[in-house]
């Protein structure tokens, strides 16, 4: 079995990333070479399924765990000839989509920005121009092109993370890791406050990563009713959650 880890930004993916490595080791991967979202979508989708069937020739040799940004989708004909288990965080998409402007802000350097963060930062973009455009509109559907929440063995909550990172251990890893916190957004001024009926705008722009957040949290309480019943050996798809290991993940193109 391998992991398959999707980070998507500003989501503690960076922190879940270093406890990963931290475990792994050489059985590590990254796979943070795609810079998808910054393409076209018809180029990023036809990227991610050309890669898909490379990665499904070649396999992944003796990694046990990959993780990074990009379209999930390029891993699930490999599932169709391994067991992977795919795993992401998610965060209000509101309180993340803030949170990205102002990393963004702080992390910006011109000769290695992908060019929707070199145009964010040369047109001087405002919070609220960030939070409405078209280009960072749904960042969580815009990943999750062909490929269903269900897919997902795992779906940590970041609000929750310690508590996640513990259960996530417990179920796939059978081990306890200590929590890092790394990468968090510092911005060195003050920030302004946004008022909530803009917030509301924002939240009906985002409809579609708000309704993925809720069907995760969703998961998330009935896993806390469950419990630690569920082993990693078990195939379980119920209408509160996702399977707890994928077998196989369904082919979705």
């Amino acid at each position: 079995m391998a992991i398959i880890s999707l980070h998507l930004p500003k989501t503690a993916g960076t922190s879940f990333k270093a406890s990963l490595a931290a475990h792994f080791g050489e059985l590590f991967k990254e796979d943070n070479n795609d810079q998808a979202i910054s393409q076209p979508v018809p180029q990023r989708c036809k990227a991610a399924l050309s890669a898909g069937m490379v990665i499904a020739e070649r396999g992944l040799d003796e990694v046990k765990c990959v993780h990074g940004h990009f379209l999930p989708v390029k891993y699930l004909l490999l599932g169709t000839q391994r067991d992977l288990t795919f795993v992401t965080w998610m965060r209000d998409p509101i309180a993340r989509l803030i949170s990205h402007y102002y990393y963004w802000q702080e992390s910006y350097d011109e000769k290695t920005a992908a060019p929707h963060h070199r145009q964010v930062i040369e047109e001087r973009w405002t919070p609220e121009q960030f939070c409405l455009s078209e280009k960072f509109r749904n960042i969580y559907t815009q990943y999750l092109w062909g490929f269903p929440l269900e897919n997902f063995a795992y779906v940590g909550i970041s609000e929750h993370y310690r508590e996640d990172m513990q259960e996530f251990c417990a179920r796939f890893l059978s081990t306890r890791l200590q929590p890092q916190h790394c990468n968090a957004t510092t911005y060195r001024h003050s920030r302004p406050r946004l008022d909530e009926t803009f917030l509301g705008k924002v939240r009906n722009f985002h409809a579609a990563d708000m309704k993925l957040y809720q069907r995760a949290l969703q998961w998330r309480q009935a896993r806390l009713r469950r419990g630690f019943e569920k082993t990693p050996g078990d195939r379980v798809q119920e209408a509160s959650g996702p399977a707890v290991v994928a077998r196989g993940p369904k082919i979705s193109f």
